[in-house]
């Protein structure tokens, strides 16, 4: 039913979720991320509210495994629940309780775990751990999404899959990435892989101070704020004037 690739850059700090099924929607149930603290997909007969519950945990100083085995305790249908983190130095966990449907398996490497279910063939984890691994591209999405892909040519699910999802955090409190394709009668991973690969990824946001108080000219302010940003060296690609900043990457 459902397979997911979970990572952490050790250079960005980020970590990131990948996952693929044959529902609709996954990415409003199946992928959690937490900036400075890791990311969990909750999968199977899914409860997203196991996701948040782990990172509450590890955000308090809890490893991985310490997160999982806190919930799984105090968790009614934990036999139901597929689990999947990552946290600080890509230490990583899983748990796929005895009801978890089909074929299941979990896969873990240096910077990186995997986990489905219903899969066709077990070492569809292995493959996607390994192209995870194997990518040489420069940015965690690239190395997640590439982990997909692997997934899906070593056999994938049981039946096609029908949504995909990718989320990346970095250093704020919202997604750095958050894709989503909840519905695709033809390739959702190929929908999700063509925007995730394309976004520019950005230097930390920068808020830099308004020349001018609120009610100025929001002209004059983007054209001194990026005077400003060029004469430090930096790209003058304007996203926003929220207030008083003025927010490149």
């Amino acid at each position: 039913m459902t397979f997911s690739i979970l990572g952490w850059c050790p250079v960005t700090n980020q970590f990131g979720v990948a996952v693929t099924t044959s529902s609709i929607a996954v990415g409003a149930r199946c992928p959690h991320a937490r900036a400075g603290v890791g990311a969990v997909s909750t999968q199977n007969i899914t409860d997203p509210r196991l996701a948040p519950a782990i990172l509450d945990i590890m955000a308090r100083g809890a490893s991985p495994d310490e997160a999982i085995d806190a919930i799984v305790d105090g968790c009614p249908h934990a036999d139901y629940r597929q689990l999947a983190v990552i946290g600080a130095d890509g230490q990583s966990a899983v748990h796929s309780g005895a009801k978890t449907l089909g074929t299941h398996a979990t896969a873990a490497r240096a910077r990186c775990v995997a986990a489905g279910n219903l899969l066709s063939v077990e070492h569809v984890m292995d493959a996607i751990a390994d192209g995870f691994m194997a990518n040489k591209d420069t940015y965690l999405a690239d190395h997640l999404i590439a982990g997909l892909e692997a997934g899906l040519q070593a056999g994938g699910e049981e039946g096609p899959v029908h949504s995909a999802a990718l989320l990346v955090v970095e250093q704020h409190d919202f997604p750095l990435i958050d894709l989503r394709v909840d519905w695709s009668d033809g390739d959702p991973v190929q929908e999700l892989a063509k925007p995730g690969r394309s976004i520019p990824q950005p230097r930390p946001l920068t808020a830099y101070p308004a020349i001018c108080s609120l009610n100025c000219n929001t002209n004059r302010a983007y054209r001194k704020a990026v005077e400003k940003k060029k004469a430090h060296g930096g790209h003058a690609r304007f996203l926003s004037l929220r207030g008083n900043a003025v927010l490149f990457v």
